[in-house]
């Protein structure tokens, strides 16, 4: 029974990595795109082809890769008891803010489509900084368990 238990516990930590994978790889992206949307005019053929880019990033790998991270990762919390542990707890903090940034991220690709620039591109690429600062404080957390 342990020996199913443990690889229950290896194949939801491999889904949980793999899974953060796609979803910083599209958290890297969208801003990205949203630098070279900008520069396309508003109403513009150009403009279309952009939005209809992030749109399908974040239905096709955004959104699921966050619901499955998600799950898996509280799955994996709950299965080694992790909730109580300080670590896991700045841990769930960054992640919370890293989904409250892809939430934001959504929010400025319905702004764009609509011929909304509220930001400047120096900004964004700036902005696109975020999801890497994140991961490397999770990646220690997780590894190195400070505290």
């Amino acid at each position: 029974m342990q020996q199913v238990l443990a690889m229950t516990y290896l194949w939801l930590k491999a889904g949980h990595v793999i899974f953060v994978i796609f979803w910083m790889a599209g958290l890297f992206m969208l801003p990205r795109f949203f630098v070279y949307h900008q520069e396309a005019t508003p109403d513009s053929p150009e403009n279309a082809i952009w939005t209809d880019r992030e749109r399908k990033l974040l239905s096709i790998i955004l959104w699921p890769s966050l619901v499955v991270v998600w799950v898996l990762g509280l799955a994996l919390a709950w299965t080694i008891g992790a909730f109580g542990q300080p670590w896991f707890q700045v841990k769930l903090a960054l992640v919370l803010a890293l989904s409250a940034y892809h939430v934001w991220l959504a929010g400025y690709h319905k702004a764009l489509a609509q011929g909304e620039r509220r930001l400047t591109g120096r900004r964004l690429r700036m902005i696109n900084e975020v999801p890497g600062i994140a991961a490397a404080l999770i990646v220690i957390l997780v590894i190195l368990k400070p505290f």
